[in-house]
């Protein structure tokens, strides 16, 4: 759209337009993916951390279960990091007495290994 509507102006200005605003367009869609990782005995979502210390239970979620999840079986007080083109994903239960989140639904193109991870990080002592 950028090129056509420069195109007026000449066809080096189009095509040079047209390729600076896509790069631009990748530039925010990469910075604006949430990373989900779990590192240094914390889950990350986001901009969201929590101990793993303080989780409960971690549910994989296959598709079905996962538009349920974010659907009729959502809890309003639920953390979200939700991508719609990712079908599956986590739900993990926070055990904060001070946080009234009851869990996290995290969507991921991997949850097994998500799952995988954040119980093996609970599990190591510190």
């Amino acid at each position: 759209m950028t090129g056509l509507a420069t195109a007026p102006l000449g066809g080096t200005i189009a095509v040079v337009s047209a390729a600076v605003v896509g790069v631009l367009l990748v530039v925010l869609l990469v910075r604006g993916t949430p990373l989900v990782a779990v590192a240094d005995g914390m889950l990350v979502a986001h901009r969201a951390r929590v101990p793993v210390r303080l989780l409960g239970r971690v549910e994989v979620l296959d598709a079905e279960r996962m538009r349920q999840a974010r659907g009729p079986d959502l809890d309003a007080r639920a953390y979200l990091c939700l991508r719609g083109w990712i079908a599956t994903g986590v739900l993990v239960e926070l055990r904060d007495a001070e946080d009234p989140t009851p869990y996290w639904l995290v969507s991921s193109r991997r949850p097994a290994e998500l799952a995988a991870a954040i119980t093996a990080a609970a599990a190591t002592p510190g």
